[in-house]
């Protein structure tokens, strides 16, 4: 592969473009690799589709290496299947829906596992059709409410998604840990580090569930890890340890009038100065928070709910939401109508609504908390004695610090990172839906298993860009680089001439070019923009040409050394 370019659809860019916010994206449209389209979607242009094409052929050469077998269904479905599912409600606003001439309800597909699961009920009937992994790198579409970062985060992305069907769970167990494993290979073979942390289901359903997170101080996904053993997990799937509660008489629940204070540091200050039940030592920990949010089930009306978490912890609501979903919650905030919700001074003894806690809020334990009337507090309000929650629920915030939930010693750090691949065991979801059987070897029908596994490819261009950057340009892994070697021709035409038949020779030697063969720009602008593109093998042919010489030069180390012309393909090759 030779590429000129004199020739090249590419426009490098010196200034900052305004709508970049984050180093990947500022350096994709800067060096010419990808143009914005729309609000969420992007033009990659020949360069950024190299790029693409080398990542995806990775991935595909890794799925057929484990026995999968590539499809490709249309983005454009019809809502039937989805509604069998509950998805199309459950996406809510995330889906893009139209309507065709003849007024049928069609959406771009957000994922494909109601489709594949309706070819394999299609296309086999025994159980000499199984194991079977089917994969396909398709266009998915979501309507994200605000969408940012490029490529990292836009309405139209390209995926790798793959899907296998066992008939039975030591069978997808198997599976899911082959994908895993060849996922461990792309990420390594495209130069991402990453973590694989245990991860929410969401809409996909299933059980069993893990994420693979491309470390980045821009990531939008917060994961944890643990300071002794290997625990990690996404933020939403962190599960708080339940306390152990020594059995022990408390006081009697306790009314206090308490005016001024409907925030906990205001309760803290007076609980301590009015030394309430006979302690000075009072800290937020000790008092219980009760938030009212409003959830909005997809299909349904909203309804009410009070999630109570102890008083030094906010309510995340990205956690809440995993917890909900497919349903979302957002802060009540309407009091005006509730008279008998009590803003400030909410306490969980005698609330009508439903009352999910935090773990920590074991039976009990006891919390200095609203009494439900303006200006009063409570305090020995036992869980299990005073109020007993509907349920528990994850949706504190998680803090560095915390215990590890899987060892006793450990606590938990937090970092950041994108999602580049999420790995689900979907167990039987689909096939009952669809009451896909097929025939089993004693004659009797066998029921299919599935697991879901997908890949962000077009994500991942913009994860390896922030991976891998310095404050001149882009910084390429070799397997995934656009080029293998960028030959600059420095000025004169006798250089222009000799660049150009030493990239012929290096394209004879198996080697994919990019030749800088523009006679009208300077050597400075060339080498600035052969930086920003990021190809790291680099030959200069400039100033010594005349005494047989090239200059090779590594972008990534910045180490230079001239080679003899004639050596020159040897050296790349070798």
């Amino acid at each position: 592969m030779l590429l000129r370019m004199s020739t090249m659809l590419l426009k490098t860019l010196r200034e900052e473009p305004a709508e970049a916010e984050v180093p990947s994206h500022r350096l994709l449209l800067r060096a010419g690799y990808v143009r914005r389209a729309a609000p969420g979607g992007h033009t990659w242009l020949p360069l950024g589709k190299l790029v693409l094409d080398r990542i995806t052929a990775i991935a595909r050469e890794e799925m057929i290496a484990i026995g999968g077998q590539e499809v490709s269904f249309p983005a454009l479905l019809p809502r039937e299947p989805y509604d069998v599912t509950g998805r199309w409600a459950d996406y809510g606003d995330d889906l893009f829906t139209l309507k065709d001439r003849r007024g049928a309800d069609f959406l771009l597909a957000p994922t494909h596992e109601e489709m594949f699961a309706l070819l394999v009920q299609e296309m086999t009937s025994s159980y000499r059709d199984f194991p079977l992994i089917l994969f396909q790198v398709q266009s998915k579409f979501r309507d994200e409410a605000r969408p940012r970062a490029g490529v990292l985060r836009g309405r139209e992305f390209l995926m790798k998604d793959a899907y296998s069907f066992d008939l039975s769970d030591a069978g997808l167990a198997a599976a899911y840990a082959q994908h895993r494993t060849a996922y461990q290979r792309i990420f390594e073979r495209i130069g991402l580090t990453h973590t694989i942390v245990s991860a929410m289901s969401g809409a996909m359903g299933g059980s069993a569930s893990e994420e693979f997170l491309a470390t980045a101080d821009v990531g939008e996904d917060t994961f944890v890890g643990c300071t002794t053993c290997d625990y990690a997990a996404n933020t939403e799937a962190v599960v708080t340890p339940v306390p152990v509660i020594k059995e022990r008489e408390h006081h009697p629940l306790t009314v206090h009038d308490t005016p001024g204070t409907p925030t906990i540091t205001s309760l803290v200050e007076l609980a301590n100065s009015q030394a309430l039940d006979g302690r000075t030592d009072w800290t937020a920990a000790d008092t219980l928070k009760n938030v009212v949010v409003t959830v909005h089930h997809p299909g349904r009306e909203d309804s009410l709910l009070v999630i109570g978490v102890p008083g030094d912890r906010e309510v995340d609501l990205k956690r809440l939401d995993a917890a909900l979903s497919p349903a979302t919650a957002t802060m009540f905030d309407d009091f005006a109508a509730r008279p008998d919700l009590v803003k400030g001074y909410l306490g969980p003894q005698g609330l009508a609504l439903r009352y999910l806690a935090d773990p920590r809020v074991a039976p009990g334990t006891a919390w200095l908390t609203g009494a439900n009337e303006p200006g009063r507090h409570a305090t020995s309000v036992v869980a299990g004695r005073d109020f007993t929650p509907d349920g528990t629920i994850e949706a504190a915030e998680v803090r560095a610090g915390d215990a590890c939930p899987a060892c006793d010693a450990g606590e938990l750090t937090i970092r950041r990172g994108i999602e580049i691949g999420h790995i689900f065991q979907l167990g039987r979801r689909y096939t009952d839906v669809f009451g896909i059987d097929v025939l089993g070897a004693d004659g009797k029908p066998v029921r299919p298993t599935m697991g879901s596994y997908g890949i962000g490819l077009s994500r991942a261009v913009g994860a390896i860009a922030e991976q891998h950057h310095d404050e001149r340009g882009l910084l390429w892994p070799d397997e995934v680089a656009p080029a293998d070697v960028h030959v600059i021709a420095a000025g004169k035409q006798g250089q222009l001439d000799a660049a150009g038949a030493l990239a012929a020779e290096l394209v004879a030697g198996g080697l994919r070019v990019l030749v800088d063969d523009r006679s009208q720009l300077s050597a400075g602008v060339k080498f600035t923009d052969a930086e920003l593109i990021g190809i790291r093998r680099i030959v200069v042919v400039g100033r010594r040409l005349s005494e047989g010489y090239a200059e090779i030069r590594d972008r990534h180390t910045d180490e230079r050394r001239d080679v003899p012309l004639t050596d020159v393909v040897r050296v790349l090759t070798g």
